[in-house]
C-alpha cells in the first residue's frame, strides 16, 4: 500500500500530523518530490493555476484522496478522468467562509457608500461629499448558499436590512428563512438592491449571471461576484455597466487575471480587487486544521470530511 502524502505547506510547520505516512512537500515546483505513482493523498497547491495542479494527477495511479484547500474545485476537475474509480474529492469547507464573507461586506460598502471615489478624490486633494445609498433598508439577495453563503448572511444580519433572499441549487428550509430553487431567481432578481454570487462554478453555473439574469436586476442595484468569474457573463456585464443602470464588485473575473487593458478595469460602476476573497491571514492556520483532521481520518479510516464526489461514481 503506498503510503505519500503530497503537502502544499511543509509538513514541519504543521502541528499533529499523524504518524505513518511519509509527507512530502510540493507547491508547484518543477520537479516532483517523489514518484506521482507512490502519493496515496493529494493534497493540491493553493492559488495555483489549473495546469500546474493537474500535472501530477495522471501519473497518481495509487491516489486514494485528492483534498483541496480552496472551497472550489474546478481547478482539479479537468485532472479527475486520468484517475481511477474510487478516488475522493474534498473540499476546503471551513476554511476560507470567514475571509470570504468579510471582503463581500467590504465590497457591498466599498460600492454602496463610494470609498473608491473617496480614495481618487484624497490623491486629488479633493472634498467629496454628497448622500451615497446605504445598506440598511436594502433587500440583498444571495445566490449560492452554502457554507460561504450562510458566513455572508451572518455577517449581514447586524446591517438592518429590508429582507435576505437566497437561492441554491435545490429548495430547503433553514433557521432563517426558505432557501429558494434556482428556478426562482427571475422572480427574484427584480426585488433585490444588492445580488450577491457565491455559488461553486459548474455547468449550471457557468454564465449563469447572462443577458437575461442581469436585465432582471432592478435599476441601481449592485452585483456582487465572490464566487468564480465564469458564473458571470463578462460581455453581457459590461453592457449593462455601459449604460450605468446597474453595478459591480467583482473579486473574480473571466478572464483572469485581467489583461491591462481589458475594458472592465474602465467599465464605470465597477469595483474590482483581484481574487483575494481566501488569501488572509485566517487562511493558513484553518487550513492546518483541517488537514490535521482530514489525515487522521484517512490514517483511522474514518469517513473524510467535505467529499464533494467519489470518481466512477455515478450522479444520478
Amino acid at each position: 500500500m503506498t503510503a505519500d502524502v503530497w503537502l502544499p505547506i511543509p509538513p514541519d510547520e504543521i502541528e499533529g500530523l499523524p504518524a505513518g505516512p511519509d509527507y512530502r512537500y510540493w507547491n508547484g515546483a518543477e520537479d516532483f518530490p517523489a514518484d506521482p505513482a507512490d502519493c496515496a493523498f493529494y493534497v493540491v497547491p493553493y492559488m495555483k493555476p489549473s495546469p500546474l495542479c493537474v500535472r501530477p494527477m495522471g501519473r497518481m495511479s495509487n491516489v486514494q484522496v485528492v483534498q483541496t484547500l480552496s472551497a472550489g474545485t474546478d481547478h482539479v476537475e479537468p485532472g479527475l478522468g486520468h484517475l481511477s474509480p474510487g478516488v475522493r474529492l474534498c473540499n476546503a469547507r471551513g476554511v476560507h467562509e470567514a475571509s470570504t464573507a468579510e471582503l463581500t461586506l467590504a465590497l457591498i460598502l466599498a460600492s454602496l457608500r463610494g470609498i473608491p471615489d473617496f480614495v481618487r478624490a484624497q490623491d486629488r486633494g479633493e472634498w467629496l461629499g454628497g448622500f451615497r445609498p446605504a445598506l440598511a433598508d436594502k433587500n440583498v439577495l444571495i445566490v449560492g448558499y452554502g457554507s460561504i453563503g450562510e458566513a455572508i448572511e451572518d455577517r449581514l444580519v447586524p446591517f438592518e436590512l429590508a429582507r435576505v433572499a437566497r437561492v441554491a441549487r435545490s429548495e430547503r428550509t433553514t433557521a432563517r428563512g426558505p432557501v429558494h430553487p434556482l428556478t426562482e431567481l427571475p422572480a427574484l432578481l427584480p426585488e433585490a438592491d444588492v445580488v450577491i454570487l457565491s455559488t461553486p462554478l459548474t455547468e449550471t453555473t457557468r454564465g449563469l449571471a447572462g443577458a437575461d439574469f442581469l436585465s432582471r436586476m432592478k435599476d441601481g442595484a449592485l452585483l456582487v461576484n465572490v464566487a468564480r468569474g465564469p458564473v458571470v457573463d463578462t460581455k453581457a456585464l459590461l453592457a449593462e455597466l455601459e449604460t450605468g443602470r446597474i453595478t459591480a464588485a467583482l473579486d473574480v473575473t473571466d478572464p483572469e487575471p485581467l489583461g491591462r487593458e481589458h475594458p472592465l478595469w474602465r467599465a464605470p460602476g465597477v469595483l474590482i480587487s483581484p481574487h483575494v476573497g481566501g488569501p488572509t491571514s485566517a487562511f493558513l492556520p484553518r487550513a492546518k486544521r483541517l488537514l490535521v483532521d482530514q489525515l487522521n481520518r484517512y490514517v483511522n479510516r474514518e469517513p473524510l470530511r467535505n467529499v464533494i464526489l467519489t470518481t466512477g461514481a455515478s450522479t444520478n
